[in-house]
């Protein structure tokens, strides 16, 4: 797998140096080029399992320890996710997620409107968050009403991203899962 180091100013490095540029490297950072996080010596996050968390009065939302960054300073993209039937929910992006986004959108036709579409609502209903000293973030107040996030959430694993969600909106959406479940399974065979 091929690696990528992003230090704290953005810029990204990859593992035999700065492209174009001479000097060694204290990697803050390393990102795969397909997206998943890890540090220099540990294994990419994977975002895996279902967590039901409080939302305090200041929107502030625990992130599962296993899902935090080894390294400070690293923010997620939150996005108001519209795909569900059932409302939408907040999906969290990991820099490398993010990238990998962009790259996809970047790649579609300048003619396609689609495009412009993805960028300006993507661009306007995204915020970058980081995690507090006691491993929180803070829910925008408008993300959390579009997604109708209060009192609680419930945070979902997509393996490399997350989703946050109304627990009652999730309810209806595992269920709707759980009958695609079967079918969707057949493509892992």
């Amino acid at each position: 797998m091929e690696w990528i180091v992003i230090d704290e100013s953005g810029s990204k490095w990859f593992k035999r140096g700065r492209c174009g540029a001479k000097g060694a490297l204290a990697p803050l950072l390393w990102i795969s080029l397909d997206g998943m996080q890890a540090d220099e010596n540990s294994e990419p996050t994977y975002y895996n399992s279902l967590y039901k968390h409080g939302v305090d009065e200041k929107r502030r939302l625990q992130i599962p320890a296993k899902w935090r960054p080894a390294e400070p300073n690293i923010e997620f993209t939150l996005i108001v996710w519209p795909k569900s039937k059932e409302g939408p929910c907040l999906r969290a992006l990991p820099p490398g997620q993010m990238a990998k986004m962009m790259r996809e959108i970047d790649a579609m036709p300048n003619t396609d409107p689609n495009k412009t579409v993805l960028k300006r609502f993507i661009g306007s209903e995204s915020v970058q968050v980081a995690l507090d000293k006691a491993g929180r973030i803070c829910l925008p107040d408008a993300m959390a009403a579009a997604a109708g996030i209060s009192e609680e959430a419930t945070l979902v694993g997509l393996l490399d991203r997350f989703e946050i969600w109304n627990p009652e909106r999730y309810e209806k959406v595992r269920a709707s899962d759980a009958v695609m479940a079967q079918e969707a399974f057949k493509m892992m065979e």
